[in-house]
């Protein structure tokens, strides 16, 4: 059960509202910051040497960062894949405006969601492991997998009983 006190409906359907906007502000979010990783790796960069600190995380923030402004410097054009990847999230947040609408008519979203999310630990585990990503790495990137799927199972239990709920309105009338 999702909570000791019956909800109405209308407070059911915020409370999906609300997971629902979470995860396109979570999606919108991780797509505007793809785009400037350069930027943000300099200040990484930054605060590291600042910092005097070395660890593995340090140590892979400045590979990447190396890697990152070295390939921009000389191939430019590859970064236009992380451009893509950005403008991936920003189209899959769209997508999630259906649910934000109608959950019951859109929940196939909310259940692609959750298994895009599923679908975050192979890509992270075989291609991470191709590409020398470090184990802690792919971890972290796995996180989002466990966030994500998280908030879209609750939205998708709470889409469920707003169906059930609906329906046994209309039955009663």
């Amino acid at each position: 059960m999702l909570t000791s006190v019956p909800l109405s409906p209308g407070a059911l359907m915020k409370r999906i509202r609300l997971l629902i906007v979470l995860f396109i502000a979570a999606l919108v979010f991780s797509g505007i910051t793809a785009f400037p990783i350069e930027w943000e790796l300099r200040i990484a960069h930054t605060w590291i040497q600042q910092c005097d600190c070395s660890n593995a995380v340090t140590q892979w923030i400045e590979r990447t960062y190396t890697g990152i402004t070295d390939t921009n410097a000389r191939y430019p054009f590859i970064a236009y894949g992380t451009d893509w990847l950005a403008f991936a999230h920003l189209v899959i947040a769209i997508v999630f405006i259906g649910p934000l609408r109608d959950p019951v008519r859109n929940i196939w979203v909310i259940e692609f969601g959750m298994i895009a999310c599923v679908c975050i630990f192979p890509l992270a585990f075989i291609a991470g492991a191709a590409r020398g990503i470090p184990i802690f790495w792919r971890i972290l990137d796995c996180s989002f997998g466990i966030i994500g799927g998280l908030l879209l199972a609750s939205c998708y239990t709470r889409i469920k009983l707003l169906e059930q709920l609906q329906s046994e309105t209309e039955s009663a009338v």
